[in-house]
């Protein structure tokens, strides 16, 4: 089982090592502000050492979830949403069409956005 826990400003670097290896942009500044007002999840090793995903909320919006590329397909992503799901309760997502099978088989709801490409998800 993957262990998450709140990110703090010492995990920044790893965090954002893992949203660009995701090619997700993220501001470095916005991201440690974030984590200032406790809204980083990170998932870690067993041993607590090595950041292995991220998620970056805003209120009860993902604005970022990301695993590193070798640990894909492990849980991490799902556990790191289960986890902001019991803190948050109601999630909301936007994400590329390519992730609708993650995020449904997670509970969300789907539906198209405006923006080609794009849908956007709902979970209470």
């Amino acid at each position: 089982m993957t262990a998450v826990r709140d990110a703090t400003v010492g995990d920044l670097p790893d965090v954002m090592n893992v949203l660009d290896g995701a090619v997700l942009r993220a501001d470095a500044a916005a991201v440690r502000d974030h984590i200032g007002d406790d809204e980083v999840l990170v998932a870690v090793s067993t041993d607590g050492e090595r950041v292995l995903g991220a998620l970056v909320l805003s209120g009860h919006h993902i604005d970022a979830v990301a695993v590193r590329r070798r640990r894909r397909g492990q849980g991490i992503g799902s556990a790191l949403v289960e986890a902001a799901a019991e803190r948050c309760g109601r999630l909301t997502a936007e994400f590329d069409v390519d992730l609708r099978p993650f995020y449904e088989a997670l509970g969300f709801t789907v539906e198209a956005t405006d923006e080609p490409g794009r849908l956007w998800g709902e979970r209470d």
